[in-house]
C-alpha cells in the first residue's frame, strides 16, 4: 500500500503514527506541500481536491484521513476499530467530532491562520476576528472534551483501551504545539496528550513538525 503524504500535514501524521504503533507496512510518497506539488496537473489527476492524505491498495484510491484510518484498521483487524456495534459506533462519533466540530475552530480558526500564510485572511481586521473567534470556540470545545469526554478518569476518549479516535484527535490537538498552547486549565486534556506523546512512534513520526515549530518559536502568537 502507497500513502501519498507530507510529514507537516496533521492528517496524514494521524495515518503515520496508527501505521507505526500497529505495525501496518506502507510505502511513502512524499508530495512537497510547501513547493506546491500538491497543486500540480500530475497530482490532481490522483486527488482532485489537491490534498494529502491519499491511500493506494493496488487499483484502490482513497482519501480522507478517517476513511482512510478505518479502512486500514478493517484490513488488518486492529482492535483499535472495534467489531463490537456500540463500541465502533463511539469510536465512529468520536472521530466526527473532532473533524466536525474540534478542529474546524481549533486547527483552522486559531493555528494555521497564525502559522500558515496560505490560510492567513485578507485583511487584519478579518484575521483578528478569525483568530479570536477560533481561540473563543476552541475553548469551549476543550472544555467539553476536558469535562465530558476524557473525564478524569478515562485514558483514552472512548474508554480504557487506544482506537482510531485517539490516533485521529490527538493530532489535531496536538497542532497547539505549533502556537505555544498550554492546557493546565484542561487536566485530563493535558494528561490524555502526555500518554499519547509517550508512544513509542511519536519522536520519529513528528521530526519535521517539531522542526518547523523550532523555527517558528518566539513569534508572538494568539494562544490557549
Amino acid at each position: 500500500m502507497l500513502l501519498y503524504y507530507h510529514p507537516a500535514s496533521t492528517t496524514c501524521r494521524m495515518i503515520m503514527m496508527f501505521a507505526a504503533e500497529q505495525g501496518i507496512d506502507l510505502d511513502y510518497k512524499l508530495v512537497d506541500l510547501f513547493t506546491g506539488e500538491h497543486f500540480k496537473p500530475d497530482f490532481a489527476a490522483i486527488n482532485p481536491n489537491c490534498l494529502v492524505p491519499v491511500l493506494e491498495d493496488g487499483n484502490f484510491r482513497l482519501t480522507e484521513s478517517a476513511a482512510i484510518l478505518r479502512y486500514l484498521a478493517d484490513k488488518t483487524h486492529s482492535a483499535a476499530y472495534p467489531n463490537d456495534l456500540k463500541q465502533r459506533a463511539r469510536v465512529n462519533e468520536m472521530m466526527d467530532w473532532f473533524n466536525a466540530n474540534f478542529y474546524r475552530d481549533f486547527g483552522y480558526g486559531l493555528v494555521y491562520s497564525q502559522t500558515f500564510p496560505q490560510h492567513k485572511r485578507p485583511s487584519e481586521e478579518i484575521q483578528a476576528g478569525t483568530v479570536a473567534w477560533g481561540k473563543q470556540k476552541a475553548q469551549g470545545w476543550l472544555k467539553i472534551l476536558d469535562e465530558h469526554l476524557l473525564g478524569p478518569n478515562k485514558p483514552f476518549v472512548c474508554g480504557e483501551n487506544i482506537t482510531l479516535a485517539d490516533y485521529l484527535g490527538v493530532e489535531m490537538v496536538a497542532v497547539g504545539d505549533l502556537i505555544g498552547c498550554r492546557y493546565s486549565e484542561y487536566p485530563n486534556v493535558e494528561r490524555w496528550l502526555k500518554r499519547m506523546k509517550s508512544l513509542k512512534s511519536w519522536p520519529k513520526v513528528h521530526e519535521a513538525i517539531d522542526g518547523f515549530a523550532a523555527s517558528i518559536k518566539g513569534t508572538p502568537f494568539v494562544t490557549i
